[in-house]
Formats: structure tokens, sequence, C-alpha cells
């Protein structure tokens, strides 16, 4: 019987030994960084939204948070590399590993915060109206535009603006596209991030006959990384760091949108 009992002592020594291991490797395995350091490269989910992500004339990302998500992988000690996503799936590339991160201008809403680990709040922002240059004068107040016909970004904070007003709208695939419409007369407006609308309308810009003219909203950047990720907290302090060195004003400057930091 004793001699029995010694095997079982034994036996359940050693399936804790095997249970303890694999604890270890789990959470081994949850690392998000531990992981993206793995592979060499971390892949950032973005639109064409200048000018936090836009292409060069050599075809090359850039931006302010193309910038910024270059530096991160620098210092990551890997590569990066920027895909283009819909914006309206970006929760899905997320949970299946297609992207690491969506760095691309995204508003805190709650869908967001409960459905990826979130970082602080970097950048202001507003969702605006965007018009005919011509027209602005017709639409300058909320009641002014509540009988157009809106294009908005499908998934965005811009679509949300459209719904909660009661807008009739049509949902497309990117914030530029909006402006597209508006451009070609199949849409009166659209509802487009302000800072975009900063860097996109007016004089000077490929679209110097629109113009942007109600603020809908008011909001605030965050970068969305996999739900429970540590890469979130990681960038959090890169930005700390970027913001205490300067680096991160200097970024901003190069695309205009240095008022728009938070404090």
């Amino acid at each position: 019987m004793k001699r029995r009992m010694m095997s079982l002592v034994l036996i359940a020594t050693m399936i804790a030994g095997v249970l303890s291991g694999c604890g270890k490797s789990s959470a081994a395995s949850d690392s998000d960084l531990e992981y993206i350091k793995g592979k060499g490269k971390l892949i950032v989910g973005i639109t064409d939204f200048a000018p936090m992500d836009y292409q060069d004339d050599n075809g090359d990302w850039i931006g302010f948070d193309a910038d910024l998500a270059r530096l991160v992988a620098e210092d990551l000690g890997v590569e990066v590399e920027f895909t283009e996503i819909d914006w309206d799936n970006k929760i899905l590339e997320l949970d299946n590993k297609s992207i690491d991160v969506v760095w691309n201008g995204m508003t805190l809403t709650d869908e967001v915060a409960s459905a990826m680990a979130c970082t602080k709040p970097y950048l202001n922002n507003a969702q605006t109206v965007v018009v005919k240059a011509d027209q602005a004068t017709q639409y300058s107040t909320l009641d002014d535009v509540k009988g157009l016909k809106f294009a908005v970004e499908a998934g965005s904070a811009g679509e949300a603006a459209a719904e909660e007003n009661g807008f009739d709208y049509t949902s497309v695939t990117s914030q530029a596209d909006t402006l597209m419409e508006v451009e070609a007369g199949t849409s009166d407006a659209s509802i487009i991030d302000s800072l975009m609308a900063g860097a996109m309308v007016g004089e000077g810009t490929s679209y110097a006959d629109l113009t942007h003219t109600v603020d809908l909203t008011t909001e605030e950047y965050v970068v969305g990384c996999r739900k429970g990720s540590d890469l979130a907290a990681y960038i959090d302090d890169e930005i700390k760091k970027f913001t205490d060195d300067g680096t991160i004003n200097t970024v901003a400057e190069e695309y205009g949108v240095q008022e728009a930091l938070v404090k």
C-alpha cells in the first residue's frame, strides 16, 4: 500500500511539473512583443489617409503615423511592413494576425476600446463635413447639412457620426474615396477626419475646389493592438520617449499636425 501511495505521489509530481512547464511556455507565447521580434517584422494596418499614412512619389508609405511606426519598429529591432486594409475589417485583421497593429489615425470609440488593447490618446481630432467650396456658405451649420447625401468610410467615426445625426449616406472603402464622391458630384458631402481635411482639401491640395465646414464631433486618436497585447504599453512608452526628447514634435511639424498633439 505504501509503495502504491509513493507511486501516486510521484505521478502527481510529474504531472504538476508538466503543467507548470506548459504554463511557462503559454505565458511566453502570449507576448505580442516576443511574437513580433521572433518573426522580425511589425505589420502595420493602414488606409490611404494623409497626413497620417500615404504614399510618396516613390510609392513608399510616409505620414505622421507611418513615421512613428517606423521608429517603434526600429527600436524593436524589426522591419516594418505597411498593409492596406478594409477599415471595416480592422478588428478581424488584428485577431487573425494578418496585421500586428492598427496605426492609422484611429478614433477611440467604445467598439475599439472593447475589441483592442489601445494606447493612450496621442492626437486630437474631429469629424468634419466636406462640401464644394462654392457651396460652403450654404452649409455652415448642422441644420444646413441635414438634407445632404453623404459619403463616409465604412466602419469609420465618420459613418458613426452620420448614423448619429440621421444623415442619408453611402459607405465607401476609404476616406479618400469619400472626397472623390464629392468631387464627382455623386455625393453632396463627405464626413472625414479634420486632420485629413486640413491636408487634402482647399487651396494648394489635390481637392482645391472642396472645403470643410461643420465639425460634428470631437475625438482622440489611439493605436490599436490585439486584445491583451503587451505591444500597446510598449508603444505608450515609446511615444513618451519621443515626446520627452522632442522627436514627436519634429515629426508632427513635418506633417502639420503639431497643434493636434495631446499635451
